[in-house]
C-alpha cells in the first residue's frame, strides 16, 4: 500500500483525506502503523520519553496571540480619522498662536484616547479571564520506566505530547488530535470544527470507512475542539499544539479583516469634515483680503471659523456613548464588547447569520411522531423503541444514553419498560450502525424477543421484505428526512430460547450469548422519527430582531431540511427558494451571490469557507452583518462579518476572533447588545447630525458677515467660547436615552446621507443668523441705535447659543421624541445653553470676552426670529423624517440612523 501520509520528527500528521470500502483506508495508517511511526504503544510513554518529546515538540498549546500593552493600545486609538483630524486641528491652532484654542483642543483629544484605551483593555482583561474557563486535564497512561505497568492519571492538556495514549468518556473535550485506538459506542460531537449538530459515530477498526471524503468525517480519527457524546475510547496523540488542525484554524483566525461598518462611516465623514476644513480659512481669508482689504490678521479668525465647523466633542462623545453601553452590556448582560465601535456595528446591524444549534435549537433531539409501516401513527413501535434503548443502556453497561436514545426514553413512562426482562443485547456500533436488545416479554414463555433499532438502511436489510417493500418503506423514510427529522428504523424477531446462552441465569450483554447474526429475517415494525429541541427563548428573541428590522439567515453544515424544519417550527418563514446548498453556492460568482444571498434564508452543507463568502456577499449587497459562531469553522465568517459574536463557551480561538462575548449562545442576549449598539449609535447621530448642521450654518452666517460688515461678525475668543459652551451642553448626547423608535431600524452613518442632512438645516440655521443681523441692525441703527461691536458680537453669541439649544431639542433622536416627556439630559443641557447666552453678557467673564448687555428690543426682535426658526426647524424635520421612513428608502441595504 502506497505511504501517502507525511511523518514529523517524531509523530504522524494527519492525511490526506480519502477512504475505501473494503479495507484499511488509503493514505490513512492503520493502528500498528501509527504506533510504530510514534514509537509507541499501548501502555503509552515513560516519563523519560515524554520529557524528552516535551523538549522538542513543546508544550501543547495554541499559538499565543499576546494582549496588547496600555501603551500599544493607546497609541492605535490616535489613529482614529476623528481624532487625526482634532490633532491637527489643535496643531495649525497652535501654528497661528491660538494657544486656547489648541489647548482645548489637544485636552480634547487626550480625554478621548484614555477613555477608549480604558475601555479596550478592560475588555482584553475580561477575555483573558474566560479563557480559564476552560477544561485544562486529560487522562493519560503513563509509566514511571519501562518495565513498569501502565499508571492513569490526571495531567494538564499542556504536557501531552504525540505518541501519549489517553482515556476519554462522556462529556470529556478530545485534548488534542488523536488516533483511536479501542472504542465502545463512540460518538463525538464535532460542531465546534464542522457545524454539524449530531453527534458523529467514531470506531478504531481499520477497515471503518468515512461516509465522506473531508478528513474530519473519517471515524478513526478525533481532533482538538471536539467533545465525547457518548461511549468511551482509548486513543494515542498523534498532533499536538501548534500541528493540530484547530491551531491551523488559529492562524487563519488572525488573518486581517475589513473595515467594519463604522470604520467605512468614520472615514467617509472624516473626509467631509477634513475638505470642509480645507477649504473654509482659504475662502474667508480670500474674501477679507478682497472686499475688505485685510490680510493676515483674519487667520485667527479663520482658524477659530475652522474650529467652529468642527465637532470637536466628537471622538469624547463617542467613546463614552460606547463606553457606556458596553460597560452597561457588561454588568446587566455578560456581554463583553472586546472593541468599542463593535457596539456601533451591532447597532447598524441588519442581517444576522448563525447557526441553528444552540441558539435556533438545543443541542439535543426530541421525539415527533412513532409511525406503523403505513406512515400511519402507532404508539406501539415508540414501545418498542424505548424497550430496545433501556435494555441496551442496561445490559451493555453504557454510562448514559446517547441523545437519541435519551429521547425516546424521555417520551415513554419506566413502568412499561421494566415490564419487561432484559436478557442479551448489542450496543449500538457505527459500523453496523443499530443496536439490538433481546427481551422476556411478560406471557410468553419459551420464547424471546429481539428489538432492532437504527439506521434505516441497516434495519431495512436484515428485514424479511420484498424488494418493492423496501423501497417503498426507504421512499417513506427519505420524505421524512427531507422534513428535516432524524428517523429511525424498528424491527422484532421472536427467538426461541435455546438459540441464547446466558451465563447462570444473569442477563449479560455478550458477543458469544448474542451475534450479529441473529439479526437476520426480522420483521419491520415502524418508524420513530425526531426533531431538534428548540432553544426555550428562541421564539421570542426572534420576534424581537425581527422587530428591530434585523433579518436572520441560518448557516449550517446539517441538512438543508433539518435547518428549514428548525426554521418552521419557530416562525421564520422559509419560501421555496429560500433554501440554498453548497453545491449551489458553489457555482454562483460573487455577483450573483450577493443578490441571491439577500433572498435565501437557510444555507444548508456549508464549509467554513462558504460561510465566509456568504457574509462577505451580505456586505458587498449593502447590508451590516453580524456573525454569530463558537467554533473553528466559523472563524473565516467572524472575521468576514462586520461583527463576529461568540459566546463565552466557544473554543478559544473563536473567542479571540470576536469583536463581542456573549454569556450564553442565546439570541436575547443579541438583542440585548443591538440594543445598547442602536442607542449609542441614535445619540452619536443625533449628535453629529445637530453640531454639524449648526456649524455649517454658523460659518455660512460668519462668511456672510464677514464680507457685509467692517468689522469681524465675532472676536475670535468669543468664537472658542461659543464652541466650548456648545461643546459641554453636547456632553449630554453620550447620556441620553433616545425614543424607542429609535430600536426600531439600524443605525447607520451614512456619509451622504449626512451631508445631505446638514446642508439643509445649516442652510436653514445660516437664514435664521441672516434674520438675526435684520434685528440686530435695527437695534444698532434704528431710533435709539448705537453703532457699537460689542452689541452686535453679544447679540449674535446670545443668539447662537439658543439656536444651538432650540436645535438640541428639535432634531432628537427620533419622531416626536420632544414632546410628552421630562427634560432629561438633553432638556437641562439646552436650558443650561440659554441661560448662559442670555446671561453672560451681563457677567465680568462676559466684558472680557468684549461682551456687553443688550438693549431691550433686541431680545423682542430675537424672540420673534427663534418662533419662526422654531416652526421652520419643525416643518422641515417632519419633512425629512416622512423620507426617511419612506418605504422605497428603507429597502434592504438603506437603513439610516435617527
Amino acid at each position: 500500500m502506497a505511504d501517502t501520509t507525511a511523518a514529523s520528527d517524531d509523530g504522524v500528521l494527519l492525511p490526506e483525506p480519502a477512504h475505501g470500502d473494503d479495507g484499511p483506508i488509503p493514505g490513512l495508517p492503520t493502528v500498528l502503523q501509527t504506533l510504530r511511526r510514534l514509537d509507541s504503544g499501548p501502555r503509552g510513554l515513560t516519563e523519560a520519553e515524554a520529557e524528552d518529546r516535551m523538549a522538542r515538540h513543546g508544550a501543547n498549546v495554541l499559538p499565543a496571540h499576546g494582549e496588547a500593552s496600555w501603551p500599544r493600545v493607546l497609541i492605535r486609538s490616535l489613529r482614529d480619522p476623528f481624532t487625526a483630524v482634532l490633532l491637527g486641528l489643535g496643531l495649525v491652532s497652535a501654528a497661528v498662536a491660538s494657544w486656547g484654542t489648541a489647548c482645548v483642543i489637544l485636552l480634547l483629544v487626550a480625554v478621548s484616547c484614555v477613555l477608549r484605551t480604558s475601555g479596550e483593555y478592560r475588555a482584553g482583561r475580561s477575555m483573558a479571564g474566560l479563557r480559564g474557563l476552560v477544561a485544562t486535564t486529560a487522562t493519560v497512561l503513563r509509566r514511571p520506566d519501562e518495565d513498569a505497568p501502565p499508571d492513569a492519571r490526571e495531567i494538564p492538556v499542556d504536557d501531552l505530547v504525540p505518541g501519549d495514549v489517553i482515556r476519554l468518556g462522556p462529556g470529556d473535550l478530545v485534548p488534542a488530535d488523536v488516533r483511536l485506538l479501542r472504542t465502545q459506542g463512540l460518538t463525538v460531537h464535532q460542531a465546534a470544527l464542522t457545524g454539524e449538530s449530531a453527534p458523529v459515530p467514531k470506531a478504531a477498526d481499520d477497515t471503518a470507512s468515512a461516509a465522506s471524503g473531508g478528513v474530519f468525517d473519517q471515524p478513526q480519527l478525533c481532533f482538538q475542539g471536539s467533545g465525547v457524546a457518548s461511549g468511551s475510547a482509548t486513543a494515542v496523540v498523534v498532533e499536538t499544539g501548534a500541528r493540530t488542525r484547530f491551531a491551523a484554524a488559529h492562524g487563519r483566525g488572525g488573518a486581517r479583516r475589513e473595515a467594519s461598518a463604522f470604520d467605512r462611516s468614520v472615514h467617509g465623514i472624516s473626509w467631509i469634515l477634513i475638505r470642509f476644513m480645507l477649504l473654509t480659512p482659504p475662502l474667508v481669508l480670500m474674501a477679507n483680503a478682497t472686499l475688505r482689504d485685510r490680510g493676515l490678521e483674519t487667520l485667527p479668525f479663520s482658524v477659530a471659523v475652522a474650529v467652529g465647523l468642527t465637532p470637536e466633542m466628537l471622538p469624547v462623545i463617542v467613546t463614552i456613548c460606547l463606553a457606556r453601553g458596553a460597560s452597561l452590556l457588561a454588568r446587566t448582560h455578560g456581554v463583553i464588547v472586546k472593541r468599542l465601535p463593535a457596539l456601533h456595528d451591532l447597532g447598524a446591524v441588519d442581517v444576522l447569520c448563525l447557526d441553528k444549534t444552540g441558539t435556533l435549537t438545543q443541542d439535543r433531539p426530541v421525539l415527533d411522531r412513532a409511525l406503523g409501516p403505513d406512515g400511519q401513527d402507532d404508539p406501539e413501535v415508540l414501545r418498542w423503541a424505548a424497550v430496545n434503548a433501556w435494555w441496551t443502556l442496561q445490559l451493555a453497561d453504557l454510562p448514559a444514553p446517547d441523545a437519541l436514545d435519551e429521547a425516546v426514553l424521555d417520551a415513554v413512562h419506566e413502568d412499561d419498560l421494566t415490564a419487561y426482562d432484559g436478557v442479551a443485547a448489542l450496543p449500538f456500533d457505527p459500523v453496523r450502525r443499530l443496536a439490538t436488545a433481546v427481551v422476556r416479554t411478560p406471557g410468553r414463555l419459551g420464547t424471546h424477543t429481539l428489538v432492532v433499532k437504527g439506521a434505516v438502511e441497516a434495519v431495512l436489510e436484515r428485514c424479511a421484505l420484498t424488494a418493492e417493500e423496501r423501497d417503498k418503506l426507504l421512499a417513506l423514510a427519505a420524505t421524512h428526512a427531507d422534513d428535516g427529522l432524524r428517523v429511525l428504523a424498528v424491527a422484532l424477531a421472536e427467538l426461541p430460547h435455546s438459540r441464547l446462552r446466558s451465563s447462570g441465569g444473569t442477563p449479560i450483554a455478550r458477543s458469544r450469548d448474542l451475534v450479529p447474526a441473529d439479526e437476520r429475517g426480522l420483521a419491520f415494525r415502524g418508524f420513530v422519527t425526531l426533531k431538534d429541541a428548540l432553544a426555550p427563548t428562541a421564539a421570542e428573541a426572534l420576534k424581537v430582531l425581527a422587530d428591530r428590522g434585523v433579518t436572520v439567515k441560518i448557516l449550517t453544515g446539517d441538512h438543508p431540511g433539518t435547518a428549514a424544519r428548525a426554521c418552521r417550527d419557530l416562525g421564520i418563514p422559509v419560501p421555496p427558494d429560500g433554501v440554498l446548498t453548497a453545491d449551489r453556492i458553489e457555482r454562483l460568482d460573487d455577483g450573483d451571490l450577493a443578490t441571491t444571498a439577500s433572498r435565501t434564508t437557510v444555507f444548508a452543507r456549508c464549509t467554513p469557507e462558504h460561510k465566509a463568502r456568504i457574509a462577505t456577499a451580505l456586505r458587498a449587497g449593502g447590508h451590516t452583518v453580524g456573525y454569530l459562531g463558537d467554533g473553528v469553522n466559523d472563524l473565516p465568517a467572524l472575521r468576514a462579518a462586520d461583527v463576529g459574536i461568540a459566546p463565552r463557551e466557544a473554543v478559544a480561538v473563536a473567542r479571540d476572533s470576536a469583536d463581542v462575548v456573549l454569556a450564553e449562545k442565546d439570541l436575547t442576549a443579541i438583542g440585548h447588545s443591538i440594543a445598547a449598539g442602536r442607542h449609542a449609535g441614535g445619540n452619536i447621530a443625533t449628535y453629529l447630525r445637530i453640531t454639524l448642521s449648526s456649524n455649517l450654518g454658523n460659518v455660512i452666517a460668519m462668511l456672510a458677515a464677514g464680507l457685509l460688515l467692517p468689522y469681524l461678525p465675532m472676536l475670535p475668543a468669543q468664537v472658542l467660547a461659543q464652541n466650548l459652551c456648545f461643546d459641554a451642553a453636547q456632553l449630554a448626547f453620550a447620556h441620553d436615552r433616545p425614543h424607542p423608535a429609535v430600536l426600531r431600524r439600524p443605525t447607520v452613518l451614512r456619509p451622504r446621507d449626512l451631508l445631505r442632512f446638514i446642508v439643509g438645516f445649516g442652510a436653514l440655521n445660516a437664514v435664521a443668523d441672516l434674520a438675526t443681523f435684520g434685528a440686530l441692525a435695527f437695534a444698532l441703527y434704528g431710533p435709539d441705535g448705537r453703532d457699537d461691536q460689542a452689541v452686535f458680537h453679544s447679540g449674535w453669541f446670545t443668539e447662537n447659543l439658543i439656536t444651538q439649544a432650540l436645535v438640541m431639542l428639535l432634531l432628537r433622536a427620533g419622531r416626536h421624541s420632544a414632546e410628552g416627556r421630562r427634560p432629561g439630559p438633553i432638556g437641562w443641557a439646552a436650558g443650561a445653553l440659554t441661560a448662559v447666552g442670555l446671561l453672560l453678557p451681563f457677567t465680568p467673564f462676559g466684558s472680557l470676552l468684549g461682551l456687553t448687555p443688550l438693549p431691550a428690543v433686541y431680545y423682542l426682535l430675537l424672540a420673534a426670529v427663534l418662533v419662526l426658526y422654531a416652526a421652520g426647524l419643525t416643518a422641515v424635520r417632519s419633512r425629512a423624517e416622512r423620507h426617511l421612513t419612506d418605504p422605497g428608502r428603507m429597502a434592504p441595504g438603506a437603513s439610516h440612523g435617527p
